[in-house]
């Protein structure tokens, strides 16, 4: 009898927390474009910046950014445009062989219009190179706000941070 009510009380105790999980996992969505188009647009463009990057193509990579561009990064602080030049220079130069890369992680993307601006991308991506000759990988969040301006995206600001 001490242990059936025991179960009893421990259900009913129990109870709350389980419908709580329930409503959550139920009110947890699956991004969905607010508009595919700009979805779209932005993807594309943040392909063909990182391929850029990829390719260790310094010209192409900062003709997607903004001269007044703002670069935050949780561990190097705050950038202008001039010095983010000089770091992707640097960067580039001190990897042209080690395979460094950057992927988008599949599925991390969402893009949402800034009215009258243009828009908020956040994304996951894993950036790699060899080090010591074993493959050096770090999955880092991301934040871009792109500026349409006379028909011409560029990224005015960029948040990189969780390194």
């Amino acid at each position: 009898m001490c242990q059936t009510l025991m179960k009893s009380i421990l259900l009913l105790l129990l109870f709350p927390v389980l419908a709580m999980a329930q409503n959550d996992l139920q009110n947890t969505s699956i991004y969905k474009p607010v508009n595919k188009e700009l979805y779209d647009t932005i993807a594309k463009l943040d392909s063909l910046f990182f391929a850029a990057f990829n390719a260790k193509d310094l010209e192409s990579a900062m003709s997607f950014f903004s001269e007044d561009l703002e670069f935050y990064h949780d561990k190097g602080g705050l950038d202008d445009y001039k010095v983010t030049r000089e770091k992707l220079t640097l960067l580039f130069n001190n990897n042209r062989n080690t395979g460094l890369h950057r992927q988008m992680v599949p599925g991390s993307l969402e893009v949402y219009p800034i009215n009258n601006y243009g828009a908020v991308q956040t994304n996951l991506h894993r950036f790699c190179h060899k080090e010591n000759g074993k493959d050096d990988c770090g999955t880092f969040k991301n934040i871009m706000i792109w500026q349409l301006k006379d028909g011409k995206w560029k990224v005015t600001r960029v948040v990189s941070y969780d390194h």
